[in-house]
């Protein structure tokens, strides 16, 4: 029998009180408008310096029991005015009674608590954190550099404070642990391939940034704005070598548009002598216009045109 009521008493004590690793969540604290209590505070302090000078007109016996009085008095004064707090915009105040968790009071204005709590300041405004500089390889194995700033602001003022031990070190240091892992998913640039790529999709990598940092600083209670990278580039041992090839790329490039763009020209040309009835051309003949006109349209100096006097067969 005493064991079954042993176990039950145990059972009831472990479903009204959380589990020590159950997390700590928000919730509005137990508070009363301030400036009642700063009048009332300063009310009794002067009702305990009248009390004071009471006593000193009074006989023994009485003079005693005044004492006693204006000293209750004046520790109801030190209670009022010792629980009063001011919350400024911006900032809330994490209520903690006796290691207890007690609300967080968000409303701005001079308030008063309990005055045996400690009341923790957390601000809730808008911060701007740009990581360091990181040096990482990239998906194919090229070292950039790559940094980052993110926008953030505390959701949950009771995670912040409870769940870890530094929120602002934690949410820096998540942020470039996400920055890194980025950065080594994803190539420098695609080269043409269509994949994703850190240079040519900087819109789609940011959010998928923003997204993993703000499940990493989930448990501290912080929301993500906005994340930005804010510097992205080769590293120093490498850079000259990647701006070659980077060069090199672009010159393929231009040369490709001006080949298309000189062989659209020809062909009009040849197209036009043959429904105006120009000049009749063998083969032999259009094959060494061709080569003239492209000499000519995809060569990047000026050519020395030359003034043939004869036949074309000369």
């Amino acid at each position: 029998m005493t064991s079954q009521v042993l176990g039950a008493a145990s059972n009831q004590q472990s479903n009204s009180q959380p589990s020590p690793g159950q997390p700590v969540t928000e919730r509005a604290a137990r508070f009363l408008p301030g400036l009642r209590m700063l009048v009332l505070g300063i009310a009794l302090l002067l009702g305990g310096v009248a009390l004071a000078v009471l006593a000193a007109y009074l006989k023994h016996g009485a003079a005693i029991a005044v004492v006693v009085l204006c000293v209750l008095v004046f520790l109801a004064a030190v209670l009022a005015l010792g629980g009063l707090t001011a919350v400024v915009p911006g900032q809330a105040r994490v209520v903690q009674l006796f290691g207890k968790y007690r609300g967080t009071i968000r409303e701005s204005g001079l308030q008063w608590v309990n005055p045996f709590t400690n009341r923790i300041r957390v601000s809730t405004r808008i911060r701007n954190q740009e990581s360091a500089q990181a040096k990482v390889n990239d998906a194919d194995g090229n070292p950039i550099e790559i940094a980052a700033v993110v926008v953030w602001q505390v959701r949950d003022t009771a995670s912040a404070v409870y769940s870890v031990d530094n929120f602002k070190q934690f949410v820096t240091i998540q942020t470039e642990t996400a920055v890194r892992h980025i950065a080594s998913s994803y190539p420098y640039t695609s080269h043409g391939s269509g994949e994703l790529s850190l240079r040519d999709n900087a819109e789609e990598i940011t959010q998928r940034l923003s997204a993993e940092i703000a499940d990493r600083v989930r448990p501290a209670g912080v929301t993500i704005i906005e994340s930005r990278l804010t510097r992205l580039s080769y590293a120093p041992e490498i850079a000259q070598a990647m701006l070659r090839q980077q060069q090199a790329s672009a010159v393929v490039g231009a040369r490709t548009r001006i080949v298309e763009g000189a062989v659209g020209m020809v062909q009009l040309a040849l197209q036009r002598l043959k429904e105006e009835d120009v000049v009749d051309l063998d083969e032999e003949r259009k094959a060494a216009m061709v080569s003239n006109l492209l000499v000519v349209l995809c060569s990047e100096q000026a050519t020395q045109q030359v003034v043939n006097t004869g036949s074309l067969y000369q």
